[in-house]
């Protein structure tokens, strides 16, 4: 059996990142510094920026805001989701950032682009080591070439749990130009419109992995695109994108869900696509010039469910100067709702393994196989670090086709549980916190520090609904917090 090998050493994920912490610097009306702006004028590595107002006007410029592989500077909201950063042409731009950690803010009604990070035209030392976790892109007041993430010559960054919704017309959810090493894992987005995620511009080495798109833009995933020769990191990149795996995603509508332009080397895996409007895939070439650019080709699309309907007459739309004889489509199961005794799709390039029949969907659960489903078992198994499905469990040796992976033990009516919703506060806290949520978190909590250690558990006291913690001899810093008996994730907190 063919096996599929992972890249292991050029996707960083930044999981156990060696942070020290050195200063809060408290933010907004009556702090310490009134601004952002004003905090990271002076903020070093191992800062900590917190910001307490719960609305800050956007229009900001931020440059060489630089921590180090050890000491961080992260920017947090100390409302996490109701933080809201308004307006400005950019919330905020960074130019020559590293190791900077952005969390828990809303974006929300720029005119130009959500949020820009930009190398800041230096070629030879880019921006890198960026996080953006927990943070709500929104309701961009522009319809044109506005993204509502737009990163521009970045290296070694990873986007995280973050929500995009609402995009401009002829934008992207986030547009990558030129930028490397880089994961963009468990985020949603939702009626953007050009696309949910662009890569062009000399992009590689890039994990798209675990997001959910829901009328995600009319191409959800644009893997390359076109791009001004002047932009291109590097700056003589023979690609638009390259080496990017995109795994255990579910895409629902769009025109395209998949679109390869000018790629080389991609590989699209192991993802649930539902009922797009027009294609399942295109290969297309927009920068054209083969003295330089090599043709779009040498791609794969193996391991997927795709389910499609009546709009859908073309699978795979092929444009000029590509290569499409390169492609492999393998161990892919598809399904046309609308069309008894299909016969299955029209597909370029080496073909294997194509099977036609209903994956047997749970239904209402977008992606969770029934246990009779024939996608099960299927798949060509990989080589390397392990392969999570889209809730983050492991797919077996030979994995499921799709998104998901088949448990041990499921029934056929079986879908995945809520999310758990958690309130903490306050936030930051001194001597105790109080956890409100939408379910039974259990009396006690297991605490682990930005280094991923664990630190200790502590027992709470309920009260009306509420459960109490003292945290008065922890450390100042920042905790993460999980359910000690199923090991869920509960939420952040700030000591000082």
């Amino acid at each position: 059996m063919t096996r599929i090998i992972l890249l292991t050493t050029s996707f960083l994920v930044f999981l156990n990142i060696d942070i020290s912490y050195g200063r809060i610097l408290p933010t907004g009306m009556g702090k310490t510094y009134a601004t952002i702006t004003a905090a990271a004028s002076v903020a070093v590595g191992g800062d900590t920026i917190l910001c307490y107002d719960v609305s800050i006007s956007g229009g900001m410029y931020i440059q060489n805001l630089k921590g180090s592989a050890q000491a961080w500077i992260c920017i947090l909201a100390a409302q996490p989701g109701h933080t809201t950063i308004v307006g400005g042409g950019n919330s905020i731009q960074f130019s020559d950032a590293r190791y900077v950690c952005i969390d828990g803010f809303v974006i929300s009604g720029q005119t130009g682009n959500g949020m820009n990070l930009d190398d800041g035209g230096s070629y030879e030392s880019p921006s890198s080591h960026i996080r953006i976790k927990n943070c709500v892109f929104e309701n961009i007041n522009a319809t044109g070439n506005n993204d509502l993430l737009k990163l521009s010559g970045i290296d070694s960054f990873w986007v995280s749990h973050c929500v995009f919704r609402n995009g401009a017309a002829g934008g992207s959810g986030i547009d990558m130009v030129g930028c490397h090493f880089g994961t963009i894992e468990d985020c949603s987005f939702s009626q953007l419109g050009s696309n949910s995620i662009q890569a062009k511009g000399g992009s590689a080495d890039l994990m798209i992995t675990r997001n959910i798109f829901n009328n995600g833009g009319a191409r959800a995933l644009n893997l390359g695109g076109s791009t001004g020769l002047s932009f291109f990191r590097p700056i003589d990149a023979k690609y638009e994108a390259a080496r990017i795996k995109v795994i255990a995603n579910v895409i629902t509508g769009s025109e395209a869900p998949i679109a390869y332009v000018g790629s080389t080397q991609v590989e699209v895996s192991n993802n649930t696509l539902l009922l797009p409007t027009k294609w399942v895939a295109r290969i297309l070439q927009e920068t054209v010039d083969p003295t330089r650019f090599v043709p779009c080709g040498n791609n794969r699309f193996f391991n997927n469910i795709i389910v499609v309907d009546q709009r859908v007459n073309v699978e795979v739309n092929i444009g000029p100067n590509t290569a499409p004889e390169t492609f492999a489509f393998e161990h892919n199961l598809w399904y046309k709702t609308s069309q008894a005794g299909w016969t299955g799709p029209q597909l370029p390039g080496t073909k294997s393994n194509n099977w036609v029949g209903d994956p047997l969907l749970v239904q209402d659960s977008l992606y969770v196989l029934q246990i009779t489903s024939p996608a099960i078992g299927k798949g060509l198994s990989y080589q390397g670090s392990p392969i999570k499905d889209i809730e983050g469990k492991p797919y077996r040796p030979v994995p499921s086709l799709g998104a998901w992976e088949i448990r041990t033990v499921i029934s056929n009516t079986e879908i995945p549980a809520p999310d758990v919703k958690v309130v903490i506060y306050p936030n930051p806290a001194a001597s105790e916190i109080v956890l409100m949520s939408n379910t039974e978190v259990g009396e006690s909590i297991c605490i682990y520090d930005m280094e991923g250690n664990f630190v200790e558990q502590l027992t709470g006291r309920r009260d009306e609904g509420r459960l109490y913690f003292e945290v008065s001899r922890l450390s100042n810093g920042m905790y993460f917090l999980y359910n000690c008996k199923h090991h869920h994730y509960l939420g952040r907190f700030v000591k000082l």
